[in-house]
């Protein structure tokens, strides 16, 4: 299940990067790809934390901007 993990990590990582060029979703890819990886190497655990607060903030700055 480990391999199956990465390997849809690493699909996630292509599939961000094609959409980096091509319009598209790239930075949904990108934090899926973090939590595929987040689940078997404890290592990237902190960067999709980061990564989930940074989205939370985000969420709400654009919240207060749509508010007014």
């Amino acid at each position: 299940m480990k391999y199956f993990y990465d390997f849809l990590g690493a699909l996630f990582v292509l599939l961000a990067l094609i959409f980096i060029i091509v319009p598209g979703p790239s930075v949904v890819f990108l934090l899926a790809a973090l939590l595929c990886f987040a689940i078997n190497h404890p290592n990237a655990r902190k960067p999709l934390r980061r990564t989930q607060v940074m989205f939370k903030e985000g969420c709400y700055k654009l919240d207060q901007l749509f508010k007014k």
